[in-house]
Parts: C-alpha cells; structure tokens; sequence
C-alpha cells in the first residue's frame, strides 16, 4: 500500500456515507490486487501471467443506461437527449443512498489516481470498487500519483462502482437495473449492475470531455496519438470502430503518446490515461506484437477463454464475446514514450471505412471541411455482417465519440477549427475502405497504401503536389503519393461504371446532409462550408 493519509481519506469516507462497511484498503499494489482477486475467484492466471476475468452480462458499454443528473451546473450546458440522457436530482440521492446502504457487509478497494498527464489540467481520481480486479484495471487505465502526493490527495471526483447492485427500474427512474450516472455537483459517478470496467473509465471521460473545453478551454478528443521520433512531431488519428486507428497510429518508426482518450492544450497534446484497453478477439503476435508484448503480470484479460486443458488464451474464441479485451499500463508499451504527452500537432488524420467506395483513400480538409467532417464522425458498418443489413450502413458519431461528448458537438468542432488556424495543422481525411466500388464489389485500399500515404503526409511530401478537387465532397485530393497507384487517388477513376460513382456519391452526400440537420441550428457559416454538394433531387 501506497503512502496514504488514512486519516483525511477516512474523513472523505464518511462524507461519502461508507463509514459503515467492513473494511477498506487502500491504493494496493498491482500484486496485492491480483492476490485478492485470485483469492474471491474474481479471476484467473493466464500462462503469461496476465490475470482472466468475466465480466458478467454486460460485456460491453450499455450507451442507453448512461445518464447525467440535470441541475444548476449542466442544465444550460449539456447537448440533452437520446445521448446525454438527463436523471433527477433526487433520484440519484435516493439511488445513491441505496447503493451505499447495500454495502455494509463488503470489503472495499480504493484507489487514488490521475485523469491527465498533463499536470495543469489533470483530473484527480477516486475509485471505490467491490472488486479487486476492477480497482486494478484503474491501477492501469488511470495514472499512478508519486508517494509523496497520496499524503494529501483530494479528489475532484469520485467513481463508487458496484456490480453486484441492481437498481429498480419503476423505483429509482433508470431504464434498467444497470446505470451509470454522473453528477456533476455532487462530484461522483455511481455505477451498478454491470461488471464491464468500460464503465469506469468512459465515466471519467466524459467529465474531462464537459469540464476541460468549458474550465480551460482545452479540446478533449477521442483519438490516438503518436509523435516522430527523429523530430518529434506530433500527430493525431480519430476514428471509430473497425477504422484502423489503433493499427495506423502504431509505427516502429513513431513513439505512441496514447490510444484512446487525449486533451490539446496551448502547449500540446496530453494523454488522460496511464495504460491501453485494447480489442483482443483474433489477436496474434505477428498482427500486433506490441499488444501481444504487453499482455503479462499486471495485465487484465476480460472475457476471453482458454483452450481446454490449459491455461494459454485462445484469442479466436468469441464464444462470450466478439469484445474481448485487455487492460495494461502504458509502461508495457516498449514503444511508448513517457511522460505521455506530445507537441501541437501537425497533423490530424480523420480516419473513415467507407464500405461504398466513394471517399478517396486521402484528401486534404478545409478548416470549414474538418469542423464538417468532426462533427459528422462518419464510418459505414459493411453489408452482411449484421442480419437484415444487404448494403452498406453510414455510421455517425459526432467528434467521432458521440457516447462522451456531453457539450453540443459543435463546441468541440469550434474548438478544433480554432487550434487548427491557430497552429496551422495539416487535416487528412483517410478512406480505409473500399475503392473501385462499393463494398462486395470494389476491393478494400491496400494497408500499404495507407500507410504509404499517411507517411508523406507526416513527412511533408504532399505540401507541394497537385490537388484536384472532389466534385460533391470539394475535397482536394493529391494527385501523386509515392509508393501509392496514381489511379486509386481519385476514386471515380477507380469505377468501371462512373455514372453508378455518381449515384453513389451523391446518395452517400445526402445521408451526410440528413445527419446533419440536428447540428445546423448551432452551426456557424464556416462549419457549413464544409458539406458536400447535393442536387436538390437527390435530397426529396
């Protein structure tokens, strides 16, 4: 156990209403925590040495069961509605005051950490959990204060998660007996009935993604990020789900400053969190070894299984889910640089799988076109991997990480286009998908391509190439990329039927016009600048 004041924390303890439990223990360490959780059958050892935990029913976020407690604070503030969903002040006292009443039999771990490795803007950190494993998945995900600091550590907020409690539904107003619910006044995020750790680190998330652009106007962002290890660029990659931003953002050639969550200062690029979580489902070592590098003692696999007989993970079976994942410090990382933080970037990749294979594989944005294109946060789902689904499917979400944003989009893209005039940065728009049709047809863009072309955009090889212009999407799009097939930059080109392109084009532009009808009232002329151009036929 770290060194830690038990008499102030005891103080916070019963202010919180836990003074009443049956014990408390204290910032453990990585090897207490996993002595512990071995010992309740939380988890077990994988031959790596990593520890293999369930994590119940949920396997997953639960977006709808998420709320945010409407009061003075974030009544006026908060974009309301399917996303952020609003609770009742009393509501979460009477939940809150349930959930603590509940745990008088229970052994809690707490944990004092940062949200931030930037000092000027980080978040101090409390975790109350019922589970051990689920404290040491905070041991990594969040960022370890030295000894001298615990001595008189004061959180800012409090995360008090409790799997094994269940809400009424028609009692206590949540939609089921799972939540997660923030309350921005009172400083604390209360988590039941889910298991998914997810949870806990989403939570505190989205109160950096409220507290920084509002407290310290710095822009909170769901992205990845590297810096060049010759010149120390910094760069930075959005994208959703299946896009590649974990993959593109790894380079033997670059340091990785972080994989998920980042803020962007006056001064540079910060990491919030000390550690990765990581998709594992079809893992391999030649696919990802600095992944496969870092899954040893300290690291927590989550739903994944062994093969029979023994004790080595089979990182094919998704028998309990296609979401498996692990958890480990940034310090398992060989490629990791430390402290995890960055200069201004220089340039930002928004990064899309475009299954209709209308995107060019890279163009160039307009400041108008990247606060356009953030806000959109486009990807498509491809055709027949879901049932019902027989064509390609258009994903939004805005800033690329709807779920986390609790201000209207359009501050963060503000917020953003502000930076990138400021800093001048460099804005890419990268089609991992499909090229020379639509998906089941066309072919998907080369990984070498990709990274070809990402390459001379770090490198500033393409400051100087001829850019021809997108006819709906006015995306200007280089001409030449060393290493990368004239023909595929343009991707008309790329169609044996180029009238079917335009149709496509202009179907694809109008699902991006009817997204972006609920953003236009709060957008200003230059965000609508960047929408692509769409006959007024094809919008009736």
């Amino acid at each position: 156990m770290k060194n830690t004041n038990l008499k102030s924390l005891m103080e916070d303890m019963i202010e919180l209403g836990l003074e009443h439990v049956k014990g408390v223990l204290w910032n453990l360490t990585p090897a207490e925590l996993i002595t512990e959780a071995v010992k309740k059958d939380e988890g077990v050892l994988t031959d790596t040495g990593a520890l293999m935990c369930r994590t119940g029913k949920f396997t997953g976020r639960s977006p709808k069961d998420r709320y945010i407690v409407k009061d003075a604070i974030t009544k006026d503030k908060v974009w309301w509605g399917d996303i952020n969903i609003s609770f009742d002040e009393d509501k979460f006292d009477a939940l809150y005051n349930k959930m603590v009443a509940s745990l008088g039999d229970k052994i809690l771990y707490v944990r004092d950490a940062y949200a931030g490795a930037d000092p000027q803007h980080r978040l101090k950190v409390r975790v109350i959990d019922t589970q051990a494993w689920h404290n040491l998945f905070c041991y990594n995900m969040f960022i370890q204060p030295e000894n001298d600091d615990l001595t008189d550590f004061h959180p800012e907020f409090t995360v008090l998660a409790v799997p094994e409690f269940y809400a009424d539904p028609e009692v206590d107003g949540t939609r089921q007996k799972n939540f997660a619910i923030v309350n921005f006044t009172k400083k604390v995020i209360m988590v039941g009935g889910t298991g998914y750790t997810g949870e806990t680190k989403k939570g505190i998330f989205s109160v950096l993604n409220f507290l920084l652009p509002e407290k310290d106007h710095v822009l909170s962002m769901h992205c990845s990020a590297n810096i060049g290890k010759e010149r120390g660029d910094s760069a930075v990659f959005f994208g959703l789900s299946g896009t590649g931003k974990t993959t593109l953002s790894a380079d033997p050639n670059r340091l990785l400053i972080g994989d998920d969550e980042h803020g962007w200062t006056d001064e540079g690029i910060f990491n919030f969190e000390g550690g990765c979580y990581a998709k594992t489902i079809d893992l391999t070592q030649e696919k990802e070894p600095e992944i496969w590098d870092a899954i040893k003692f300290g690291a927590i696999l989550e739903n994944t299984k062994f093969y029979p007989g023994t004790n080595t993970v089979n990182y094919a079976d998704c028998s309990i889910t296609e979401n498996t994942r692990v958890s480990y410090p940034l310090k398992n990382v060989k490629n990791a640089v430390t402290p995890s933080v960055g200069g201004i970037p220089e340039n930002i990749f928004f990064l899309t799988c475009d299954a209709s294979g209308v995107l060019p594989p890279i163009s160039k944005l307009t400041v108008g076109q990247a606060m356009y294109h953030f806000i959109s946060g486009f990807t498509a789902k491809v055709a027949g991997t879901e049932a019902g689904i027989t064509e390609p499917v258009s994903v939004f979400s805005a800033c690329f990480g709807a779920p986390f944003m609790p201000l209207h989009p359009t501050k963060y893209a503000e917020l953003l286009g502000e930076k990138i005039k400021t800093h001048d940065v460099n804005i890419w728009l990268i089609n991992t998908g499909w090229s020379g049709g639509e998906y089941g047809v066309g072919q998907r863009i080369k990984l070498k391509y990709t990274r070809a072309m990402i390459s001379a955009a770090l490198e500033g090889k393409l400051d100087d190439v001829n850019y021809s212009q997108h006819p709906v999407f006015g995306l200007a799009m280089p001409d030449a990329v060393a290493g990368v097939p004239a023909e595929i930059l343009n991707p008309r080109n790329t169609w044996a039927d180029q009238a079917a392109y335009d149709r496509k084009a202009d179907k694809l532009a109008s699902q991006f016009v009817a997204n972006f009808v609920k953003f236009e009232e709060y957008a200003n002329d230059e965000i609508m600048s960047g929408a692509p151009v769409v006959e007024d036929s094809v919008l009736a």
